[in-house]
């Protein structure tokens, strides 16, 4: 167990093969993700190390590359700890969310096909379910790939190019707010989808607008526990 409080089962496996310094990057990155790192927690080079089963430089490469990304602070004399992103920060990446989002849902209903409703309708099951189980890790993810099926129907290249840019910072900032959108999060979905199969263009855009900022001012009014 990390002396800064690493869950235990959390740590994830590193796959082989690929380069080592990218491997422990994309691990310490989903723990931020994940917030099994939280906001603020100060990274032990040698814990990580030690955990990743790895030694410590590419521990060290890792956090330098995530500080320049953003999701780590290295503070001279302190060490490294988790970003711990401000509010103006967490408004501007939902807002562009927002902007990116709901143009791919009016891309998604003017170009829709009954393969891609169906998916929708499936990914939209498991997240109900997951929701009723109250498995908020999967509810999150299951919600990204929601996005990213409604992303892809869009058919637009450089669209799913600038989402994918933002994706792995939205599930940041949705994990803590996931159990709060709770059962609301996927009734919004059905009636995107709802909207796509009927190819009604703004009806998706203005479900999608509205499901997005619910989920920004729900982060902006979270409890912080």
């Amino acid at each position: 167990m990390l002396s800064a409080g690493l869950p235990h089962g959390t740590v994830p496996k590193l796959e082989r093969p690929g380069p080592l310094r990218e491997r422990v990057y994309e691990a310490l990155l989903e723990l931020i993700i994940t917030r099994a790192l939280r906001p603020g927690q100060h990274l032990v080079e040698s814990e990580l190390a030690g955990h990743l089963g790895v030694s410590r430089q590419p521990v060290r490469e890792a956090l330098q590359r995530l500080n320049t990304e953003g999701w780590v602070d290295l503070r001279p004399a302190q060490g490294a700890f988790v970003h711990e992103p401000t509010k103006e920060e967490a408004d501007q990446l939902l807002s562009v969310r927002t902007l990116l989002e709901a143009e791919a849902a009016r891309l998604a209903a003017a170009g829709a096909d009954e393969a891609g409703i169906a998916e929708l309708d499936a990914l939209c099951a498991r997240g109900e379910q997951a929701v009723e189980n109250d498995d908020v890790d999967l509810a999150v993810s299951v919600n990204a790939a929601f996005h990213a099926r409604v992303m892809a129907m869009a058919s637009n290249v450089v669209l799913a190019e600038l989402a994918g840019q933002v994706d792995r910072r939205v599930r940041w900032y949705y994990t803590p707010v996931a159990r709060q959108r709770g059962k609301q999060s996927w009734i919004e979905h059905r009636e995107l989808i709802a909207a796509i199969a009927a190819h009604d263009e703004s009806g998706a855009v203005a479900v999608m607008r509205a499901h997005t900022e619910h989920t920004r001012s729900t982060y902006h009014h979270r409890d912080h526990n």
